[in-house]
């Protein structure tokens, strides 16, 4: 029998790539040959952040590139323009994609090449696959319930619920979103409900990458069924492929990997990591730090920085602020208040970047201030810490509807003033509210375990049912 062979194609942003990444692990610990691809920008990137030879530890997981159509700058230590980004990938990437695909099987070192794994947003992937007649399948990095709303964009359309600017309108809510009992119009992802140029463009996008979802293989999803079970279920009614819940990733990975040394230096990470934010955690007491991350996109305003720092400040709680250099939206370099650094020096530590994993597992963390990106948001599930929700763009709102409303989890920070900043975040750490939300989050971080053990978790089953029901089958040439 051939040996299986999976190229791996993440969207090329980090909040893309970490969960690719680990999915690709995944597979390659149940036997299957990995070439991992990334665009030549973010290569760059990942080898000034972690090494020249950090990609090469693993001679059966091999990464390769592809240009991205954008003027490259490697200089530039940040994701790229996402509206840019998007339009050139989906109108530049499939020629050098194919190219690559033939390079690889023409190879005398190689395994032909018998299935990808893509991102859904880089459906170019599927003509392709087509032409060499193996499936490919779909990775959503999106929550269940995110994707079910982009997938619901048209009938949005139809009914006139988009380009709205009356805010009062948004409370409006809906009911027939398959899986999800009512929403506001708010809490559906933001690139539904505007007149922006910019976002017009990226509804398109988004429109045409969940059409061309019908004709994936299969679709993998990073959730788990106890935690998206009504929305999971759903989805066999709009959808053709199968669809397969697998997360969450990262615990499904750190089952699989334990004893495996030489997967574990692969890392992912854009930015250079600062091990001296788990060292600063070391010195604190257990659930007194406020943890702030934002992701790897998200960029505020400098007023919306400022009013944010001293709400920290004047909460008086210790905290860990992962603020990037590109945060505020226009300057290379954000700077905070010289008076907010100074009061604060002694409970507070800012860094650029840091092993988010690490620091949320960290017994000194106490609460999580988050954007609700889906990796963050389920980072925080996994570790049973509760959140404080400023969401920005895309289904960030809408993870954060579920966190408040339905997994108990969360508190939304609806104006980011430093009186309300200040009040929620000691409800966070000191409050009934927060306390409550602390032992949900525990309930949710042992059903997150439970899914992704073995043998019998769901997500540990899902996991081997793709590979077995798909991966590992041909498809016929249509």
């Amino acid at each position: 029998m051939e040996k299986l062979h999976a190229v791996c194609i993440p969207y090329p942003a980090q909040g893309h790539i970490n969960p690719m990444l680990k999915l690709a692990k995944l597979l390659h610990v149940r036997g299957f040959h990995i070439t991992f691809v990334n665009t030549e920008y973010n290569h760059k990137r990942l080898l000034k952040s972690r090494g020249s030879d950090s990609l090469n530890s693993v001679p059966s997981f091999q990464f390769e590139t592809i240009p991205d159509g954008l003027s490259d700058n490697p200089d530039v230590d940040a994701t790229q323009d996402v509206v840019s980004l998007s339009e050139s990938t989906r109108r530049t990437c499939l020629t050098p994609f194919k190219n690559l695909l033939s390079k690889l099987n023409s190879a005398s070192d190689t395994p032909p090449v018998t299935c990808i794994v893509s991102d859904s947003g880089m459906s170019f992937t599927l003509d392709a696959a087509q032409e060499l007649g193996i499936p490919d399948v779909f990775l959503s990095t999106a929550s269940a319930c995110g994707y079910m709303c982009y997938m619901k964009y048209p009938r949005l359309v139809d009914m006139g619920l988009t380009h709205l600017k009356d805010s009062s309108y948004l409370e409006n809510s809906i009911d027939w979103v398959p899986g999800i009992k009512e929403i506001r119009l708010k809490d559906l992802p933001s690139f539904m409900r505007t007149t922006n140029p910019q976002d017009l463009m990226m509804m398109d996008f988004i429109y045409s990458q969940c059409e061309r979802a019908q004709k994936a293989s299969a679709i993998i999803v990073n959730t788990f069924d106890a935690l998206e079970h009504d929305v999971l279920d759903a989805f066999s009614s709009i959808l053709l492929p199968p669809i397969y819940s697998i997360g969450p990733l990262n615990l499904l990975l750190n089952n699989d990997v334990t004893n495996n040394e030489e997967l574990k230096t692969i890392g992912s990470n854009l930015w250079k990591e600062e091990p001296k934010c788990l060292e600063w955690l070391n010195s604190k007491e257990p659930n007194s730090v406020v943890y702030v991350n934002f992701g790897s996109i998200m960029v505020m305003t400098s007023d919306q920085l400022t009013e944010l720092a001293w709400g920290l400040a004047n909460s008086n709680k210790n905290f860990l602020w992962v603020i990037r250099p590109d945060l505020v939206a226009g300057e290379i370099n954000c700077a905070l208040p010289n008076e907010f650094v100074k009061e604060t020096k002694d409970r507070g530590m800012l860094a650029s970047w840091c092993p988010q994993e690490e620091v949320l597992a960290h017994p000194a963390v106490g609460g999580f201030l988050t954007h609700c990106g889906w990796n963050s948001t389920l980072e925080s599930v996994c570790e049973g810490v509760p959140m404080l929700c400023w969401p920005f763009f895309a289904e960030q709102q809408t993870n954060c509807r579920f966190c408040c409303k339905e997994w108990g989890i969360g508190l939304e920070i609806e104006d980011v003033k430093r009186e309300k900043v200040e009040a929620l975040v000691r409800e966070l750490m000191e409050g009934e509210k927060g306390k409550e939300m602390k032992e949900r989050a525990l309930e949710w971080k042992k059903l997150a375990h439970e899914a992704a053990s073995s043998p019998h978790g769901s997500s540990f089953v899902n996991m081997d049912n793709v590979v077995r029901q798909v991966l590992m089958n041909k498809i016929a040439t249509k």
